[in-house]
C-alpha cells in the first residue's frame, strides 16, 4: 500500500468512525460522508427515508396522492413516515427561504395530530391535504433544481466565547455562510445544545415566522429523528439572515435592546426557573394588564413575575389568555389566515413550547418576549390597533341573546349551520353557550376539525387549530372555552375556500364526496 493509498484509507476509516458517532444523516448534512459519495456529492440525502422524500419532491402533482395512498395501503409508509418525508423534502427544497414553503412545513405536525383523532378510515385525509400543498409548492419552486440546503462543513468556534453569541453576530451582519458554519459546529455536540444556542439569535426578534420556524422544526424531530436536527433547525438561519436588515431590524430593535437589560435587572441570567403557580385571579388580572400595556411595560411585568419565582408556564398562561383576546376582539371581517390575533396566539404558543424544551435562561427570555409580542400586536398606541381595547370581544351580547337552546346536540347542529353560513357572531355565541353547559368538549373539536380538513384555511388552519387544542388542554376551566370561541370564529371565516385536491383524495380513500 503506497503512502497516498494508506492516507486515503485512514481518512475513510476516520470518517466512518465519526459518522458512526453522530449518525448518518447529520454526518451527511455536515459534509462528513463525502469520501463515500457516489453520484451526487453536493446533495443532502436522508437514508432509508430518501426514496419517500424523493417521491414527495419529484412525483407530478396529478399522480402524487395516488402514489401516497398506494404506499400507505401496501404498508410501505405509515402516517409518521409520510409526514417525516414531507418535512425533509420541504427543508431540502426551501431551507426556510420561501413564504409558502415554510407555511407548508408549519402545518405538518398539526395535521398528524389531527389524523390521530380521526377514525382509521379517515386518518390519511388530513395528511394528504398537507402533502398535496407541500409538494405543489415544491414543484412550483423548482424542486430538485432549486434546492436551497446542501451539505455544509463546520467552522471553528473561537475559544472562550459562547457559540450562541458568535452565531448571533454572524446573523446580525447578514453573514449566512458564517452563521451556517458556526451552527454546523454547534450541531456536532447535541441537538439540545444546538437548539439552545440557536435561541440567542432567535431572541433578536419576536416576529411570528422567525419564532415558528424554530419551534415547528424542533417539534418535527419527534418523527424525522434527532439525527436530522441540523437539517431542520438550520432553516431558521436562512430566514434570520434574509430578514435581519433595514426596516425589519429597526422595527424589532425595541425587543432586541430591552431583553438583555431586563434579564440582567431581574437576575434571570443564571438562576433556575420558579415553581410558583398563582391562582385564577392572578392569571385574569395579569392578562388584562398585559393586554392594555405598552410592549415595554408588558415585558417588564413578565420579567418581574419570573423573578418572583412564578413559573414560566404560569406566566405564559396569562399571556395566552391575553393573546386570545386579539382573536376575540378583532373587528376585521376576515378572522382567519395571517391576522393579528392568529399570529399572536401561534407565536405565544410556540414560545411557550420552546421554553418547555430549553434551559432556564431561554425559558425566561421566551416568556418575556411573548409578553412583549402580545402587547405590541394589541398596542393601543399604534395605528388602528388602539381600538382593540374599545372593541367588544366575541361572543357579542346580541348574538348570545339569540341562542336559546340548552341541548348540546342542538347547539352542535346549529354550530355546523352557523359555520356554513359564515356567521362568526353566531358560531362564537353557540360555542360559548355549549361551554356554559359543561358539556364534553370533544364533539366541538370533532366538528371544527372537519372544517380544518375540508377548507383551505389560508395557510394557517392546521397550525391555529393545534394552538387552540394545546391551549385549551393546558388552560384552567374558567379560561379554556375562550380558545374554542376563537376557533369557531376562524372556522366561520374560512368556510367556502375548499382544500385543493380533496375530491381526488376522498375518491382514493373511498370516502363520501
Amino acid at each position: 500500500m503506497n503512502v497516498n493509498s494508506r492516507r486515503n484509507f485512514l481518512k475513510q476509516v476516520g470518517a466512518g468512525m465519526l459518522v458512526a458517532g453522530v449518525g448518518p444523516a447529520l454526518a451527511t448534512d455536515l459534509g462528513l460522508t463525502r469520501v463515500f459519495a457516489g453520484e451526487d456529492d453536493e446533495r443532502l440525502t436522508f437514508g432509508a427515508l430518501e426514496p419517500l422524500v424523493t417521491l414527495m419532491q419529484e412525483t407530478p402533482i396529478a399522480q402524487l396522492q395516488a402514489a401516497v395512498v398506494k404506499k400507505y395501503r401496501d404498508g410501505e409508509a405509515g402516517l409518521r413516515d409520510l409526514v417525516a418525508a414531507a418535512a425533509l423534502a420541504n427543508a431540502r427544497t426551501f431551507g426556510g427561504e420561501d413564504y409558502d414553503g415554510f407555511h407548508a412545513m408549519f402545518s405538518l405536525m398539526p395535521a398528524l395530530s389531527i389524523a390521530k383523532d380521526l377514525p382509521e378510515s379517515r386518518q390519511l385525509l388530513p395528511i394528504l391535504k398537507v402533502i398535496y400543498r407541500n409538494s405543489s409548492r415544491i414543484q412550483e419552486f423548482g424542486g430538485r433544481r432549486k434546492e436551497v440546503l446542501h451539505p455544509i462543513r463546520p467552522g471553528v468556534l473561537p475559544e472562550g466565547r459562547g457559540g450562541g453569541e458568535v452565531l448571533q453576530e454572524a446573523v446580525r451582519r447578514n453573514d449566512l455562510k458564517g452563521a451556517e458554519a458556526t451552527f454546523a459546529a454547534l450541531s456536532r455536540s447535541s441537538s439540545g445544545d444546538a437548539f439552545n444556542q440557536l435561541q440567542t439569535a432567535l431572541h433578536d426578534s419576536t416576529e411570528v415566522h422567525r419564532v415558528n420556524l424554530v419551534y415547528r422544526a424542533w417539534s418535527l424531530l419527534e418523527i424525522v429523528g434527532r439525527e436530522n436536527a441540523h437539517t431542520m433547525l438550520r432553516q431558521s438561519l436562512h430566514y434570520f439572515v434574509g430578514q435581519d436588515h433595514g426596516k425589519y431590524s429597526e422595527y424589532f430593535s425595541g425587543a432586541r435592546n430591552l431583553l438583555p437589560k431586563l434579564m440582567d435587572r431581574h437576575g434571570l441570567v443564571d438562576r433556575p426557573t420558579g415553581k410558583l403557580v398563582p391562582d385564577d385571579a392572578w392569571v385574569e388580572q395579569t392578562s388584562r394588564t398585559l393586554f392594555g400595556s405598552t410592549p415595554e411595560a408588558a415585558a417588564e411585568m413578565a420579567a418581574g413575575a419570573l423573578a418572583e419565582g412564578i413559573s414560566p408556564d404560569a406566566v405564559h398562561e396569562a399571556i395566552a389568555v391575553a393573546s386570545n383576546q386579539l382573536v376575540l376582539r378583532d373587528e376585521d371581517a376576515r378572522a382567519h389566515g395571517a391576522t393579528v390575533g392568529v399570529h399572536a396566539c401561534d407565536t405565544v404558543n410556540a414560545l411557550r413550547n420552546i421554553g418547555r424544551a430549553s434551559e432556564p435562561r431561554n425559558a425566561f427570555a421566551g416568556a418575556i418576549l411573548a409578553a412583549y409580542y402580545t402587547a405590541s400586536d394589541g398596542d393601543h398606541s399604534r395605528g388602528n390597533r388602539r381600538r382593540f381595547l374599545q372593541w367588544e370581544p366575541y361572543p357579542r351580547q346580541d348574538a348570545r341573546e339569540q341562542v336559546k337552546s340548552s341541548d348540546p346536540e342542538q347547539l352542535l347542529r346549529d354550530l355546523d349551520d352557523a359555520i356554513r353560513q359564515k356567521s362568526q357572531p353566531r358560531a362564537a355565541a353557540l360555542v360559548h353557550r355549549y361551554g356554559e353547559l359543561d358539556a364534553p368538549a370533544a364533539p366541538v373539536f370533532s366538528l371544527l376539525r372537519t372544517f380544518v380538513i375540508s377548507e383551505n384555511g389560508s395557510k394557517h388552519g392546521e397550525k391555529f387549530f393545534g394552538t387552540v387544542t394545546e391551549e385549551f388542554g393546558r388552560a384552567r376551566a374558567c379560561f379554556r372555552w375562550r380558545q374554542l370561541v376563537g376557533m369557531a370564529r376562524y372556522a366561520a371565516s374560512m368556510f367556502g375556500e375548499p382544500t385543493p385536491g380533496q375530491p381526488e383524495a376522498k375518491r382514493l380513500l373511498g370516502l363520501e364526496s
